[in-house]
């Protein structure tokens, strides 16, 4: 079983760190950004970078949020494929948001190695494992349509599968050789440690409490104090404090858990991912797998282990780890947590204007590091003199979810009936 209480493993392992004393004195900025994950932090830097004034609030710590609790997985795109996206958007709104994030692992790894983030970052790929005879036929659609994401996949079949996981227990796979692993709470710090070097400033267990418009500013009251900003970014995702209308952001939470063994024996980890691949499969309720430098085996499923599921979500880790690798059946797990994604219901981010120069950003629904670095790094420029044609979507007026609670609450459901009953004959290999 897992440890007795939550641990997040990326809080226990982050080589990065930073010193971000709350908010301490009123402040005029050109830039105020709410919220400290890779978006507020990514346009922190951007802007910091540009030469513009900043001021990033964040009400806990720096990627207190789905940010620090993330699988960590470099991916280009959306989960969506490509011609879902052309789909929902149209061909010239969804081609714009295409082109925007197909080169996202380029991105996050260019800056990785520009400002010498510590955050473990691994690009030898990641996997898309189909779990089943229809999930390597929708892998092999989006293999078609690779060339749509600017990507350049490999199909693999069950036996190359099995050699590059060190798992039986797949029919096949879609590669992306140049995508990969970070650490995403080192990755996050190490964003916010190179703003703060540009020059920005940034603010610890800072809540914003109120955000009103006055004279042709913004402005913001945290721990005590005002920030007057010319222009505003909200960026807090799943992770939002109400401020109100018209800042609220309508999204449906779910919950995504993961479990991290002890390292791993010398003779299992040279034969398990043995090329630091992370991996994600088809199934509906969608697992994860990946290592870290130490050699742990990180499994993670939507559920929410640290709520009311949370033994059956411990229980489904344990057989679930058991199938993939016999061999690490009885390696104990010892960390264990929780985050919260914010879904919409095509699965598609928003970018909404609750007033004139100001952004929000929510909506990621599951891959926040590539688009969540690109989309601040966008905002950034788009609100300090840029147009919003270099946004990858177009601003929205608003934008509005039904029956967010009832939804939420069916994702757990479902995932916590999945958890119970696994394995099943729909997991195993057909």
């Amino acid at each position: 079983m897992p440890t007795s209480g939550p641990s997040n493993l990326w809080r226990a392992t982050s080589a990065e760190a930073l010193d971000a004393p709350p908010l301490a004195n009123d402040s005029a900025v050109d830039l105020a950004i709410v919220g400290g994950g890779f978006t507020g932090c990514s346009a922190a830097l951007e802007a910091a970078r540009g030469g513009a004034t900043v001021a990033l609030l964040e009400a806990e710590t720096i990627g207190h949020g789905g940010s620090g609790r993330n699988v960590g997985l470099v991916n280009a795109g959306l989960w969506l494929p490509p011609r879902d996206v052309l789909k929902i958007l149209g061909d010239a709104d969804g081609t714009r948001l295409i082109k925007a994030l197909s080169n996202g692992p380029d991105i996050v790894f260019d800056l990785i190695e520009r400002e010498g983030i510590d955050c473990e970052p691994v690009r030898r790929g990641t996997i898309h494992l189909a779990h089943s005879a229809a999930g390597l036929k929708g892998l092999r659609a989006r293999f078609e349509q690779g060339t749509l994401a600017g990507r350049h996949y490999e199909l693999l079949d069950a036996a190359d599968t099995a050699q590059r996981t060190g798992s039986m227990r797949f029919t096949g796979s879609l590669r992306d050789p140049g995508a990969g692993t970070i650490q995403p709470l080192a990755y996050c710090r190490g964003l916010a440690r190179a703003a703060q070097i540009a020059g920005a400033e940034l603010h610890e267990k800072s809540p914003v409490t109120s955000i009103t418009r006055s004279g042709g500013d913004w402005m913001l009251e945290a721990a005590g104090h005002r920030v007057k900003a010319k222009a505003l970014l909200i960026a807090t995702n799943a992770y939002q404090t109400h401020f109100g209308a018209p800042f609220a952001q309508e999204f449906i939470p779910v919950h995504y858990s993961q479990f991290a063994t002890v390292p791993m024996p010398d003779d299992l980890r040279a034969r398990i991912l043995p090329d630091g691949e992370g991996c994600w499969d088809t199934a509906l309720i969608m697992s994860s797998f990946r290592t870290d430098r130490a050699g742990r085996l990180i499994l993670g499923g939507i559920g929410n282990a640290e709520g009311a599921g949370a033994r059956v979500h411990s229980g489904w880790a344990r057989r679930k780890l058991s199938e993939l690798y016999p061999d690490l059946a009885h390696l104990p797990f010892e960390h264990h947590w929780a985050g919260r994604i914010a879904m919409t219901s095509d699965h598609v981010p928003k970018i909404v204007a609750p007033g004139p120069s100001a952004l929000a950003i929510f909506g990621y629904s599951g891959r926040g590091i590539c688009p969540g670095t690109v989309f601040g790094m966008k905002a950034a420029r788009a609100l300090l003199g840029g147009t919003d044609g270099d946004l990858p979507l177009p601003v929205l007026s608003g934008h509005g979810e039904s029956l967010t609670r009832a939804k939420a609450a069916w994702y757990e459901f479902g995932a916590t009936a999945t958890h119970a009953v696994f394995p099943h004959p729909l997991s195993r290999r057909q």
